[in-house]
């Protein structure tokens, strides 16, 4: 419908091929840049949309609230970020589609606009959100260079189909990747997990990873990364076959490394990909507050605790195509004929002036003593320390006194620079931060009471002999929605009990 080159048999049917978790070819793919093809197909369709006056673009536009009355979603406030320029928009319902919150680490793949602000102001507006610190660490990605990186490069997962994971077995290895012969390496997957192999989902392997670089076998100037080897599939079906599988992919990778990974195995280390959690909805995508939807990524509702390669994208279709189209009409038919509220409303004067006025107090604060930046990567440290791949109660106790003193500190002593009106990427970001230093202590609570391993939440104090994930379904067998009780008041958590009517829940093993 949208173009996207997905690949083809011989004979013209769609392809598939492997990813993790699964052992069936499951995944229609676009050679090595399925993401890629699917951004440009949806910017074809949104073009074409507008061309044909079905849709009307308001480009550079950040969305900073929510507009409610009599408890219903009215319309949004946004800022222009190219005037500066504080409006609303009304209309029948508001249909949230921004993301997640990956962000909130600081060194994440997301893009770097990629932030919570528009879900999290919708939260603050009466939504609920729910289990934010069910977040899936992608284990493909390019180790960091140095402790000034902002941005982390997703390799695809599918490299995993024909590459091998390995570190050296000795932690004092000081030979190149070349120079280590086949048993001095360490295929740590493929040992750990002989049925699924490099093939496991993404949150075992990172883990996994993690151990084995907090173990001292780390590669790469910085001891940072896990060796991703296809010398292998090579010399198994040649170089050729895996230009034409991984070309785009190897040519990036040497573009950022400067090393060829046809001659040097690639460096890779998990890196903040996708959040499972985020505004609950219903069985119709609106939110707790009436009027109100949210979509893809945005909402909680597909991945449970731990999202399947290439499952965003039937999520994507799910909500965009089959269930969105055929929910909301049924809130929009009783205001058939109805002319939406006024921005004149006190409802839109307020909240544009409320935004207004918080946007103005950053550039309007003398002195400072840090940038937005800073106290982005410091909370960034403190969430990924002790709520990432591995947390436990002390940890998660500890970062819910840093982070409140953090957020102190930065409302107090952030440099804001420049003006309010016109371009300000600064002034940009200190919204968003602000909300991420809210949000990340509602992740670290969300976290800290669901004492169980699950999908993306490993709690060190809930695992198995083996060190595998250990569920407590008997008590945590719900989604946990939490809502917001005004900035001085913790939130109250609202349980909606998770029910399996015909497959039963069981715990996984990938051995």
């Amino acid at each position: 419908a949208q173009g996207v080159p997905f690949a083809r048999e011989y004979g013209g049917l769609l392809d598939n091929r492997s990813f993790g978790g699964a052992q069936v070819s499951r995944t229609f793919y676009a050679r090595g840049q399925t993401g890629q093809q699917l951004l440009l197909g949806a910017y074809q369709a949104l073009a074409g949309a507008i061309q044909s006056g079905k849709v009307t673009l308001y480009n550079r536009s950040d969305v900073l609230d929510i507009v409610t009355k009599d408890g219903e979603a009215k319309g949004i406030v946004v800022r222009d970020m190219l005037t500066g320029q504080v409006h609303a928009h009304s209309a029948h319902a508001v249909v949230l589609a921004t993301g997640g919150y990956g962000n909130v680490y600081y060194l994440s793949t997301n893009a770097m606009a990629s932030n919570v602000t528009a879900a999290w102001r919708a939260h603050r507006k009466g939504a609920l959100f729910a289990n934010p610190c069910y977040t899936q660490i992608h284990p493909t990605c390019i180790p960091a260079s140095d402790e000034f990186q902002s941005k982390l490069t997703l390799m695809s997962e599918s490299l995993r189909n024909d590459g091998r994971i390995w570190v050296p077995r000795d932690r004092d290895e000081a030979r190149s990747a070349a120079e280590i012969a086949e048993d001095d390496r360490y295929y740590f997957l493929e040992e750990k997990y002989p049925s699924f192999g490099n093939l496991v989902p993404r949150d075992v392997a990172s883990r996994n990873a993690k151990t084995v670089v907090d173990e001292g076998r780390g590669v790469g100037p910085l001891k940072n990364g896990v060796y991703l080897d296809f010398a292998a599939a090579i010399a198994r079906d040649g170089e050729q076959a895996v230009r034409e599988r991984y070309g785009n992919l190897f040519q990036m990778y040497e573009r950022i490394t400067g090393e060829d990974p046809y001659d040097t195995p690639m460096r890779i280390y998990p890196a903040t990909h996708y959040t499972m959690g985020g505004l609950w909805v219903d069985y119709n995508l609106m939110t707790s507050v009436p009027g109100l939807y949210a979509l893809g990524e945005a909402n909680f509702s597909d991945h449970g605790a731990n999202r399947l390669g290439a499952s965003a994208l039937m999520q994507g279709l799910a909500d965009g195509y089959f269930v969105l189209p055929y929910t909301i009409g049924d809130f929009l038919a009783p205001k058939l004929g109805e002319t939406p509220l006024s921005t004149d409303d006190p409802a839109f004067t307020q909240a544009v002036a409320e935004v207004d006025d918080r946007t103005r107090q950053w550039t309007s604060k003398k002195g400072g003593t840090h940038g937005v930046e800073y106290y982005h990567r410091e909370l960034g440290k403190i969430v990924w320390e002790y709520c990432g791949m591995a947390r436990n109660e002390n940890g998660l106790e500890k970062a819910l006194s840093e982070i409140p003193a953090l957020r102190e500190e930065f409302r107090k002593n952030v440099k804001v620079l420049g003006s309010p009106d016109g371009i300000n990427t600064m002034l940009e970001k200190v919204n968003r931060v602000d909300d991420f230093m809210e949000f990340a202590e509602l992740k670290v609570r969300d976290a800290l009471h669901r004492n169980e391993s699950c999908g993306g939440h490993f709690r060190e104090e809930s695992q198995t002999e083996e060190g595998e994930a250990l569920r407590d379904d008997e008590n945590f067998a719900y989604v946990g929605a939490w809502e917001w009780n005004g900035p001085d008041e913790a939130q109250t958590l609202h349980k909606e009990d998770l029910e399996f009517e015909y497959v039963k829940l069981t715990q996984r093993s990938y051995k």
